[in-house]
């Protein structure tokens, strides 16, 4: 899984979420808590499965997302315990 949100200049920015333990749980971090806790407060994202990722980094700046389908949630920056 892949969280994307649009920076403050425009461009994609996408999280890669690793396989860190989250201490409340003991398990792995999920998608929705990294995107909570990595996202910037106040920017919508969406999740995407691995396959919507460009293969071919070449025009990496180049890509872009609709604001309107950042429809997962929000970011709080904030480390949910």
């Amino acid at each position: 899984m892949r969280i994307l949100y649009l920076q403050d200049n425009g461009v994609v920015a996408i999280i890669y979420p690793s396989d860190s333990i989250n201490p409340a749980t003991g398990n792995p971090y999920t998608a929705e808590e990294v995107a909570v806790k990595d996202v910037p407060k106040g920017k919508k994202y969406k999740i995407v499965g691995d396959s919507e990722i460009p293969s071919d980094w070449s025009f990496r700046d180049a890509w872009t997302v609709s604001e309107s389908d950042l429809t997962d949630g929000t970011g709080t920056n904030e480390i949910l315990l």
